[in-house]
């Protein structure tokens, strides 16, 4: 089969690998239908992720159809449409119990991380009862995607654990994947106000489309003066960072209110400074962490529904043959226009 691989920082190439096989009784081998690129695959090129070896096939989200499964697997048969998800949970350690699925003593973020991913024509997903997702006939397969990974991170890291509420004022500092993913699961909660602040002015206005009530570029001034322009000098009451660069980090900091909430969703390359000083007298709680995926069959029936429509975010198509290229569109985001690409298994 065909498989997108890494094969060391900033290299990468689409190769001929070998089939997936069962190896436990509890996996599942799934013929990939559609994938797509995330941020953190790019975390990964660029050598962010050093436990990534060379040679990992890339990739932890898409739909499929199953191919085959191991002895123990009840809920999936072959044929099955398929989500997968890209947290793999046993369901039976002590924090799968807590639904810490992130942090499963046999799973976690595995997927084109410790395991081969989904960015091949076949991939084998271990604890397949608990790590894939039956797929409505009628859904639409792209906005499907999206709950892999983009929306139930934005809405657990970003939304959930920020605490928004009826009311709320919201500032979401990135408006990429994740912080529209933010900004279409916060509306579930009815904020008063949702700011998107960005450096990329296009991005902003599409964000308004979404449901943003007022926009920022922070390339433009002062990022902070503009949000207490909007909301008044206390701050606002959730800063959701959706970026994962110590200058958005920063600009989400300075604009809590007392007993606001700031929820960092970014993945962090490089250590930021954080204003204890400043902050430890103001009754603040800031929050991070790796998706659980628990919201995922709520997330799901609202896409079914058509309440949530993620495939709006999609920007760019591409048959898999052409990977590298998708690679270099994603990977160029701002001079592409690209928001979130698909890869068609056709």
């Amino acid at each position: 089969m065909k498989a997108l691989v890494f094969k060391g920082p900033g290299q990468k190439d689409l190769v001929d690998c070998p089939m997936p096989v069962i190896k436990e009784s509890t996996d599942v081998i799934v013929k990939m239908v559609k994938s797509t690129i995330c941020g953190t695959d790019l975390h990964i090129l660029k050598g962010d992720v050093p436990e990534v070896t060379p040679g990992r096939i890339l990739g932890h989200e898409g739909i499929g159809i199953v191919e085959e499964v191991g002895s123990s697997v009840i809920s999936f048969k072959k044929g099955d449409k398929v989500l997968i998800s890209c947290i793999t949970s046993c369901g039976k350690c002590s924090n799968c119990k807590k639904q810490l699925y992130a942090h499963c003593s046999d799973g976690g973020w595995i997927l084109g991380h410790l395991i081969d991913g989904t960015q091949a024509e076949y991939v084998r997903i271990p604890h397949g009862d608990n790590s894939l997702y039956p797929l409505p006939p009628d859904i639409n397969e792209e906005g499907a995607v999206m709950l892999s990974d983009i929306l139930p991170t934005g809405f657990e890291i970003g939304v959930l654990n920020g605490k928004v509420s009826p009311g709320d004022t919201v500032a979401i500092v990135g408006a990429g994947p994740i912080g529209f993913a933010a900004l279409l699961t916060a509306q579930f909660f009815a904020p008063s106000k949702i700011i998107m602040i960005d450096v990329d002015q296009e991005r902003l206005e599409l964000s308004k489309s979404f449901g943003a009530t007022d926009i920022i570029n922070s390339g433009a001034g002062n990022a902070v003066e503009a949000v207490k322009k909007i909301v008044g000098e206390q701050g606002v009451d959730v800063a959701i960072e959706a970026v994962g660069i110590p200058a958005t980090f920063d600009i989400c900091q300075k604009i809590l209110k007392p007993g606001a909430h700031l929820a960092n969703v970014g993945v962090h390359g490089k250590p930021v400074e954080l204003h204890i000083e400043e902050l430890w007298i103001r009754n603040v709680t800031i929050t991070m962490g790796l998706v659980c995926t628990n919201t995922t069959p709520m997330l799901l029936k609202n896409v079914e529904s058509k309440r949530l429509q993620p495939e709006k975010l999609i920007t760019h198509r591409f048959d898999f043959k052409d990977m590298i290229r998708a690679y270099e569109v994603f990977g160029n985001a701002a001079k592409e226009k690209a928001l979130k690409v698909i890869i068609n298994f056709n």
